[in-house]
């Protein structure tokens, strides 16, 4: 039985990539607040960030009015900001929605600890990035997408440094961890692919993996996936996993436990041959690889 220990010693190894989706900042968030109660703090209604694509829908929801075609579906929402607010608008409800800090949870910490080739991190928010921060030292660095808008000089991604400086991509050959993030973040520059608009241009070259950086297809190729977090009953999202995944060695994981997938997702969780593992994101199993 696949255990968190042989995990561990598979990213420790460079042979494991962790692929985290929106599940592991529902989980910080989930943590942050338990240890918010027990200190007899009161939150705000809105101090949290959206955890999934549904809430970042109903995060849209709640500040435009949007139309029935829309609503529930962030990308057609954030497309509609866009067509009818402008790209500022949009950027800016995006920079609202994930403004709020989350301490990074023990299995962040324990992953940034090992020291993996590359993390592959799905969701805007900056939580892994703190991670690497606090015990990755400087050997670290994040490529992130880029939408054509808003972007002065076109490119698919943009790199930065543990310090958020921007950097030649070039560069991210002498890190030890890259942080991969393919949809964009709220750190350190703001961008985010989010708009079908911003969706319609990747797809279009994903195939041919133009969109994915070079050191990202090179330190793929002798490893496999272990998807944290993520769900894969969003065919977009399935597409960019594919993608990301296309020439990898494997094998792969994804930690789904307690949930009921849809037929799509069994359909690609079979077509990608990843194991489904009964594991806990939340425990002690874990917790001793922080070094």
């Amino acid at each position: 039985m696949i255990s968190w220990d042989h995990l561990f010693a598979r990213i420790s190894a460079g042979h494991l990539v962790p692929y985290l989706g929106p599940g592991m900042t529902a989980m910080a968030l989930d943590l942050q607040k338990q240890s918010t109660q027990r200190a007899g703090q009161n939150e705000e209604a809105e101090s949290t960030i959206p955890a999934s694509t549904q809430e970042l829908a109903d995060f849209f929801g709640r500040h435009v009015a949007l139309p029935k075609r829309a609503r529930g579906n962030p990308w057609a929402s954030a497309q509609y900001i866009e067509s009818k607010r402008h790209r500022q608008t949009l950027d800016g409800l995006m920079d609202r929605a994930f403004a709020m800090p989350v301490a990074p949870s023990p299995l962040h910490f324990s992953l940034a600890a090992s020291a993996p080739s590359m993390i592959v991190d799905t969701w805007y928010d900056g939580i892994m990035r703190v991670a690497l921060d606090c015990v990755a030292g400087k050997r670290w660095g994040e490529v992130q997408g880029t939408p054509r808008t808003g972007v002065r000089d076109f490119t698919w991604y943009r790199a930065y440094d543990a310090q958020g400086d921007a950097v030649d991509v070039q560069d991210a050959a002498e890190w030890k961890t890259l942080l991969y993030k393919p949809h964009g973040s709220v750190s350190p520059a703001h961008h985010y692919l989010v708009a079908d608009s911003d969706y319609v241009e990747v797809l279009t070259e994903l195939d041919i993996q133009t969109p994915i950086p070079d050191i990202v297809q090179q330190r793929r190729t002798h490893v496999g996936f272990l998807f944290l977090g993520c769900r894969f009953d969003d065919q977009m999202l399935r597409s960019y996993a594919r993608q990301i995944m296309k020439r990898s060695a494997g094998p792969h994981y994804a930690i789904l436990s307690n949930v009921e997938l849809t037929r799509n997702e069994l359909r690609f969780l079979d077509e990608m041959q990843i194991t489904r593992l009964d594991l806990p994101l939340v425990g002690a199993d874990y917790v001793s690889n922080l070094a």
